[in-house]
């Protein structure tokens, strides 16, 4: 295939010049690819979009277009390609197929470097035939010069004389061998480059992370501030109020007094499944402020907020008031931490599973593999549990032996939240004050 007619080298010049790159068919021209049979390069350029390039696809070995062109891709999948290569991997893919390319196409881990051949910006590309005495040279790479035999080979005097008045021998000048050079093109020219995982994503753009510094910078900065003016009362924690009567005293006194390990706070664990009701996005705002907000808007207006990521350890603050034989109203809090993690839940130390109380699950059994206790009913002995699902979703069976107790959220009447929230803590309290009395705290 010549200069004049290689369809790869015509459809990377049109692409340097900027020519408009058009399609036609029988009729006339067309403005879809797939109605197209021919692809305009130029002017004077128009080919089949079925021409076979030099451009081989992975996984052979030929090394002619010609005789097998359904080992190289076509000029219409190399141009689309080329065509969608901003766009995401899945859009290129939906506009392969509909552009009846259900097979032959360039995949999306390769549409990069061709449409960095393409755009000049490498000369180098995978799985390319060079073409035979064109502008690309046949040689591979580091393959030495052929030298002339006179002028390289030493005569047979001169080596004997050598032999004669020296000690050591002359060296011969390398001469490469023909035939061997040869093969050696052969194996290079069936080379193919074999790409993994780490490969794909490793790129080859430096990443800059300096907007994500100065984003969080002034937010770390507050952070910082705050925590340093909740802990200069002796007598105040993070996130509690100050306190004033003398039952608030007394439970701060507790709260700061050297306790058994056992005795601390308690730990929620929930599912880390996205299909989950109650996620990291929205457990504290459920159970704190007994409002039910979808995941995907919590999610949504953490990101608008500048959290991108859910934390991994939340606490939560609950409120409870209480009256005592001479009517006396005292409210307290009590703090529990929320985790949807196994790792997460370590951090709390080595008697991490003594202060779990409750764990919400979605019904799924690869919940718990991580788990202390991997089997259902076995970690429902240990912890209570807690299903929340739609008022109008039928029965969950999987549930039905897991000890389980079972809580309806209703889509859109948001004012009934508050109820279910209470027969939630209602439930929590009876469990706990039965099996683990001194995490009960306030």
């Amino acid at each position: 295939m010549g200069f004049g007619t290689d369809a790869l080298l015509a459809l990377r010049q049109a692409i340097k010049s900027k020519t408009p790159i058009t399609y036609k068919n029988d009729a006339g021209p067309v403005t879809s690819l797939s109605t197209a049979t021919h692809i305009v390069l130029s002017p004077t350029t128009t080919l089949p979009k079925t021409v076979p390039t030099r451009l081989r696809k992975p996984g052979t070995s030929s090394a002619d277009p010609q005789s097998n062109p359904d080992d190289f891709f076509s000029l219409g999948a190399v141009y689309l390609a080329w065509l969608l290569r901003d766009a995401s991997g899945a859009e290129y893919m939906k506009q392969v197929r509909e552009n009846g390319y259900t097979v032959g196409f360039v995949s999306v881990t390769e549409r990069k470097s061709v449409a960095d051949w393409l755009e000049d910006k490498t000369q180098t590309l995978s799985g390319l035939v060079p073409i035979a005495g064109g502008e690309h040279s046949t040689t591979p790479p580091g393959t030495p010069p052929q030298l002339r035999a006179a002028a390289s080979l030493p005569s047979t005097a001169s080596l004997s004389k050598g032999a004669d008045t020296t000690s050591s021998p002359l060296k011969r000048r390398y001469v490469a061998d023909y035939s061997d050079m040869e093969v050696v093109k052969k194996i290079k020219a069936n080379e193919i480059e074999l790409q993994d995982r780490n490969t794909v994503l490793r790129g080859t753009k430096p990443n800059n992370f300096n907007s994500v510094k100065v984003a969080f910078a002034e937010k770390l900065k507050k952070l910082k501030e705050a925590a340093n003016a909740k802990a200069n009362p002796p007598y105040q924690r993070w996130g509690e109020s100050t306190p004033s009567t003398p039952g608030q005293i007394l439970s701060v006194a507790l709260i700061l007094t050297p306790c058994p390990a056992g005795n601390q706070y308690p730990i929620i664990m929930i599912s880390s499944s996205p299909t989950s009701l109650i996620t990291m996005y929205n457990v504290r705002r459920f159970l704190q402020d007994a409002v039910f907000e979808p995941s995907q808007e919590a999610r949504a207006r953490a990101a608008a907020e500048g959290n991108a990521r859910a934390e991994d350890v939340i606490p939560i603050y609950r409120k409870r008031t209480t009256i005592d034989p001479s009517g006396r109203e005292t409210e307290t809090q009590t703090r529990y931490f929320v985790v949807d993690s196994a790792e997460a839940l370590a951090k709390f130390g080595a008697d991490a599973w003594d202060r779990v109380v409750c764990v919400m699950t979605t019904g799924q059994t690869w919940q718990f593999r991580p788990y202390k206790w991997q089997e259902p009913k076995t970690l429902f002995h240990h912890v209570k549990g807690i299903y929340f699902s739609w008022t109008n979703d039928p029965p969950n069976p999987k549930i039905k032996d897991w000890n389980v107790n079972e809580l309806k959220i209703d889509p859109n009447r948001r004012h009934v939240d508050k109820s279910v929230v209470a027969h939630f803590w209602r439930i929590l309290d009876q469990w706990t004050s039965a099996n683990k009395p001194s995490l009960l705290q306030g």
